[in-house]
């Protein structure tokens, strides 16, 4: 009696490990179906990329050449300029690898992960403007380095037990490795962790300007000598306006939102203290008036701003064809990057499930060996299982 228990048993626990043997099979397949469907659809994004690529280059080689685009060079040149006079500044380290050592930047992980400075990023067309946004946001914000995720944060310092930076890692080491180590501290804005506008954009903008509702006063007008929002006044060109972070949020509605939030631009000083019961996120005046935020205001002579925006009259010089164009690739691009995630979690998966399907295997041939002492004949169907040579299939 107690024989025919112990075989009964046996027979229990070999039909459970078959049956999480065919479990785990079925999981193995499945994850392999969808890697090749995922690289299906990898494979036709590139396609697509590579098709509206070389239509949008036939475009460009079509449109006409404005000397406009050369004062944008000059001006982005003289930018550039006033960064690196900043001395040891992790912004000026930046830029000196990105234009005097750019082949050694290339090779630099960290590096990848920076979109710029901040003062690199945006433009406006008028110099008096530009000199009063830098001046609001202050020159250690005009000098913060722009990454896109967190990792790339993490790659730009560490510290050591005590607390202390470790100056041979990251930016501090690079800065060592060509002489210009950065001093002091620094701001680094990560644009995956910055809270975005939750709002809508204007329609139809080709600069996806953020929808905000205009302040009204009291008595329900608008306030006079309203100009804008600065978040709106500022211009992104093609190539920072396609940038989209992972979660598909762009510069406007991240970084600049985070800068300016919805602060208002008035023509005088009189206009825009007369304003003050709308204004609740700052305000700046074309004749020198700031208030940062409500109740606080910025008085005293205006200061000579040495780092600033880029001006340019340019607000859009493309055709729309070539900014539609240039739309569809950015968002090619974003799906292609979301894709690759969803196949690497693929992979990782898979390795764990083909991992327990090769330690369940393990056990069930083991069981295998014990059963047939135990039994004859075989079990028909445990043979068959573990003599099929691929799983997947």
């Amino acid at each position: 009696m107690e024989s025919s228990s112990d075989a009964q048993a046996l027979k229990m626990k070999s039909e459970r490990l078959e049956d999480e043997l065919k479990k785990l099979g079925l999981k193995v397949k499945h994850h392999e179906d969808s890697l090749r469907f995922l690289k299906s659809e990898i494979d036709s994004i590139d396609e697509a990329i590579l098709d509206k690529q070389v239509s949008l280059g036939r475009c460009n080689s079509k449109s006409p050449q404005d000397s406009t685009v050369n004062n944008l060079q000059v001006a982005e040149e003289d930018t550039l300029k006033s960064i690196m006079k900043e001395g040891g500044s992790a912004a000026a380290l930046i830029c000196q690898m990105k234009y005097h050592y750019s082949v050694k930047a290339l090779k630099v992980p960290l590096m990848k992960d920076i979109l710029g400075i901040v003062a690199t990023l945006c433009r406006v067309n008028d110099d008096n403007l530009s000199r009063l946004l830098s001046e609001y946001l202050g020159k250690e914000t005009m000098l913060g380095i722009v990454c896109r995720t967190y990792d790339g944060l993490k790659a730009i310092e560490r510290y050591e037990k005590q607390g202390m930076v470790d100056v041979a890692f990251g930016l501090h080491g690079l800065g060592s490795s060509i002489g210009r180590p950065p001093q002091g501290r620094f701001t680094v804005f990560c644009l995956e962790n910055l809270r975005p506008f939750s709002g809508d954009f204007k329609p139809d903008d080709p600069q996806k300007k953020l929808e905000l509702h205009k302040p009204r006063l009291p008595n329900g007008e608008q306030p006079p000598g309203f100009l804008g929002f600065a978040v709106n006044m500022i211009y992104l060109d093609h190539m920072h306006l396609s940038f989209l972070t992972p979660k598909g949020h762009g510069l406007r509605e991240t970084l600049l939102y985070t800068l300016f939030s919805r602060m208002q631009v008035y023509k005088t000083r009189s206009y825009m203290l007369h304003a003050m019961p709308c204004i609740s996120d700052g305000a700046i005046s074309l004749d020198g008036g700031i208030i940062r935020s409500t109740g606080l205001f910025y008085l005293g002579s205006r200061e000579n701003v040495e780092v600033k925006f880029p001006v340019t009259d340019i607000t859009s010089n493309l055709p729309i064809d070539i900014r539609d164009m240039e739309e569809e690739i950015k968002l090619l691009k974003w799906r292609r990057e979301r894709l690759l995630e969803d196949r690497k979690r693929e992979e990782i998966l898979l390795d764990h499930v083909k991992s327990l399907f090769s330690d369940k295997k393990k056990e069930m041939m083991e069981f295998s060996a014990q059963w047939n002492l135990t039994q004859q004949p075989k079990n028909s169907q445990l043979q068959l299982v573990l003599s099929k040579p691929n799983y997947s299939s």
